[in-house]
């Protein structure tokens, strides 16, 4: 197969060089060194960069993306079916996302008033004024 330098996968891909050097020490993607220890990587890592770069547009996190990644026998790059697998494991936390996003719109009007999330007020994150007993001030943005 054909060994692209990482300037050449940076341009095909639309991506930055950084952006390859980041994915790779978040273990992403994998190049190999040449005798003069630069970066080649095999042409098949430019769909595993779409699929990267599609899942983070749709808001997974780097870290579900590499678990998904992993489950492919020797860092193959996915194929059709590999995504629709990927996909609709991550659709239950697109949905919880989602309906996180419509309540905070449906709520922030009542929100804003409240200014630090801890009083009885908030209806969004505070319901009853539940944190009151961990004190005054912030104590997070959503139910965990």
């Amino acid at each position: 197969m054909r060994e692209l330098s990482v300037g050449e996968v940076a341009r095909r891909a639309g991506v930055a060089v950084s952006a390859l050097h980041f994915y790779e020490r978040k273990g992403l993607i994998h190049s190999l060194r040449t005798s003069g220890n630069q970066r080649r990587f095999s042409a098949d890592v430019l769909r595993r960069i779409a699929v990267i770069r599609v899942a983070q547009r749709v808001g997974m996190p780097l870290e579900a993306i590499r678990q998904a990644l992993a489950t492919l026998p020797d860092s193959r790059t996915p194929t059709r079916e590999d995504w629709a697998r990927m996909s609709a494991a991550w659709r239950e936390e697109m949905d919880h996302r989602i309906a996180q996003l419509l309540n905070l719109k449906d709520k922030l009007a009542d929100c804003i008033g409240c200014g630090c999330l801890s009083l009885t007020a908030c209806a969004l994150a505070n319901p009853g004024d539940s944190l009151a007993a961990d004190g005054g001030g912030p104590r997070r943005w959503s139910p965990g």
